[in-house]
């Protein structure tokens, strides 16, 4: 070959070695970029949220409403100071208002009904699921029997669904679902039919020469004080809340994480206790949320349903991760496999120390489950450490040993 050749033929060899190169790394990333594919990348393929802030709870109320401006005229100075206590329920971290106002004002949103509704527990129960009058209204919503058994809500010896917020609260959105359509949405003549019965309501429109689409609720004739009242009551508390988001200790107390309800099918055989140990969660918090379980008397024939946080239900995506790590990655002799460094998380792992353990003094008002919520541990493992079991009562004073 001559000398003038030599040059030419050097040059197209290295650029034939970059281009098998390039053409290896690019198949290697086309296959990883085809194996990311499958990853569910939409809202809808992901698991549903655990916790939330609870000012996007009071958010969701506030842009659910049907009349989300206070009508000052139209409110009751006796009602506004009946209820100003409203907030600060709310706000308090150790009150279940909050969780239960949120699992409410979303079950209302699904079925496209304005959040005013939610404020009926705060006027029937004050947002307490084992709140009862005597022998008459129990639950959230403080239905009477018959209304909670004609609107399939179980009650049978042992369990009374009246104080399951999760039976309950479906049979009122139901019920106020089927209000809503029948009074051409008025939200107003809903919760009168609510509190006094629809064909009451329907014959008192029918005295005045009204209709859905025409009606002046508050001049309807015929009808109990106490059926006025209750509207103005929703309306009073809805200018409370309002007037709440001028505070700003309200809404700081508010700006805190709070885990997501749902309802969870509960196992034959299984108490409330159990499924809260199993799970570890707090099963005296279980137990408040769920008092027509808690004393473990009777249950229903049908399917059971607890009410508790959202389940962290793992990403289902095994068959992603194992199409990616199936898919070949960079040839080892490609520019990228001899550049590329360790991953992080691969560095991490193994310089990463064991958990070093301290301990901890019980308090008084404290449970194995807020500690281990305090130092990041699972329930089990703060049990485990200290050889408890999930119905040991702890003394203050007592020393726990805890994993920072």
């Amino acid at each position: 070959m001559s000398r003038r050749l030599l040059p030419l033929a050097l040059g197209l060899a290295i650029a034939a070695a970059g281009s098998a190169g390039a053409q290896s790394l690019t198949a290697g990333m086309s296959q990883n970029v085809a194996g990311l594919s499958s990853l569910p990348l939409t809202a809808a393929a992901l698991p549903p949220a655990s916790v939330r802030n609870g000012q996007d709870i009071f958010a969701s109320f506030r842009d659910g409403l049907a009349e989300p401006t206070c009508d000052a005229e139209a409110t009751s100075p006796r009602w506004q100071k009946q209820f100003a206590h409203a907030p600060s329920r709310l706000a308090n971290q150790d009150d279940d208002a909050l969780v239960l106002f949120g699992y409410v004002v979303e079950e209302l949103r699904r079925s496209d009904l304005p959040t005013e509704f939610a404020l009926i527990p705060f006027v029937e129960s004050g947002y307490r699921p084992n709140a009862r009058n005597g022998g008459g209204p129990a639950g959230l919503w403080q239905f009477i029997a018959t209304t909670a058994k004609n609107h399939r809500v179980q009650m049978t010896p042992g369990y009374d669904g009246r104080l399951s917020a999760v039976d309950s609260t479906q049979a009122a959105v139901r019920y106020l679902k089927t209000l809503h359509g029948m009074f051409g949405g008025d939200w107003r003549l809903a919760t009168m039919a609510y509190n006094a019965g629809e064909y009451r309501v329907l014959q008192s429109l029918r005295k005045a020469g009204m209709n859905a689409q025409n009606a002046r609720p508050a001049e309807l004739p015929g009808l109990s004080p106490v059926t006025y009242a209750y509207v103005e009551k929703l309306h009073a508390l809805a200018c409370v809340l309002e007037d709440a988001e001028t505070e700003p200790a309200v809404m700081a107390s508010l700006d805190r994480t709070v885990p997501v309800l749902k309802g969870h099918t509960l196992p034959a055989g299984t108490s409330v206790q159990q499924w809260a140990q199993q799970r570890d969660l707090d099963p005296a918090r279980i137990a408040r949320l769920n008092p027509a379980l808690a004393s473990g008397k009777g249950r229903p024939a049908g399917q059971v349903t607890v009410l508790a946080p959202t389940a962290h239900a793992p990403v289902d995506a095994s068959a992603s991760v194992a199409a990616i790590a199936a898919a070949p990655s960079a040839p080892v002799d490609s520019p990228a496999a001899r550049t590329a460094p360790a991953p992080a998380a691969t560095r991490t792992v193994a310089s990463a120390d064991r958990p070093r353990s301290r301990r901890h003094t019980v308090r008084d008002g404290e449970s194995p489950w807020t500690i281990a919520r305090r130092y990041g541990m699972p329930l089990k493992a703060l049990l485990s450490l200290n050889g408890l079991s999930g119905s040991s009562v702890l003394k203050p004073g007592a020393v726990l040993r805890v994993e920072d």
